[in-house]
């Protein structure tokens, strides 16, 4: 009993100490790496540096982080043909939804998309296209709460990025409301949609993700989330990058391009 009452004791001041920081060590991490969380600014600076510096294009990173939400969405949930719902922004948060998708398909699961509000531009229309010609749903209006928790078993919230500002625009409100309530759970893609980036969830209430993806490295809003599933994917940050704006990310095994963080 001394000896687990000890290990309890270190194991406490351990959490506190992370926990009240502005980085957490993760267990998980095998060189104790302590992750840099962003604030808005800064990850708008790091995509700045990714686009103009490091000569990456909008729908490479894309591709690369709907991959990185779909392997993490099949490590969380395995495809035993469930339908999900993916919930698509204006933006390119909801590009990264609709890349998701179609890798969720090859996947094994069922994906069904949601995409009220599009955009001319060619690179979503291009997404889109790839979505309905691997005959991806594409539904006309948002499911009512009843609907969603009897016909889904998941919900990919991929509505608002880290460039988000509050108040939420009215044709997204709804939306967001009834997945404030609904029981299915919710995937969330880099930002819980409707949270301030820096300071989480707003205090009137938002949705709550049972699995968060953050994608680059974890926005500071992801201190507040106290979902089951926590992942970090994007693996394509350049060293130097990196260094500069001192992410210290974890490593990832192998061949992966996501890793756990809690």
């Amino acid at each position: 009993m001394v000896l687990f009452r000890s290990y309890s004791a270190l194991f406490s001041r351990l959490s506190s100490a992370c926990f009240s920081s502005s980085t957490f060590r993760s267990a998980k991490f095998p060189n104790k790496t302590m992750v840099n969380y962003l604030g808005q600014q800064e990850a708008i600076n790091v995509d700045v540096e990714l686009f103009n510096t490091y000569k990456f294009s909008v729908d490479q990173l894309m591709e690369l982080a709907g991959l990185s939400c779909a392997t993490a969405i099949h490590k969380a949930y395995k495809p035993t043909k469930s339908n999900i719902l993916l919930v698509c922004g204006p933006g390119n948060n909801g590009g990264d939804g609709l890349v998701c998708a179609r890798h969720l398909k090859l996947f094994g699961f069922i994906p069904y998309v949601y995409y009220p509000k599009r955009t001319d531009k060619e690179l979503y229309k291009n997404l889109l296209h790839q979505c309905v010609s691997m005959d991806i749903k594409i539904l006309d209006d948002f499911p009512e709460k009843v609907v969603i928790e009897s016909d889904y078993h998941l919900i990919v919230d991929a509505l608002f990025g880290f460039s988000f500002k509050p108040p939420v625009r009215p044709e997204f409100a709804k939306v967001l409301e009834t997945m404030q309530n609904v029981e299915t759970p919710i995937c969330s893609i880099d930002i819980p949609s409707g949270w301030n980036v820096e300071t989480g969830c707003p205090a009137e209430g938002g949705i709550q993700p049972e699995l968060l993806i953050s994608l680059t490295a974890p926005k500071k809003c992801a201190k507040d989330f106290k979902g089951r599933y926590h992942f970090l994917g994007g693996r394509f940050v350049p060293p130097e990058l990196e260094k500069k704006y001192n992410l210290n990310l974890p490593k990832y095994s192998g061949t992966e391009c996501v890793i756990q963080l809690n």
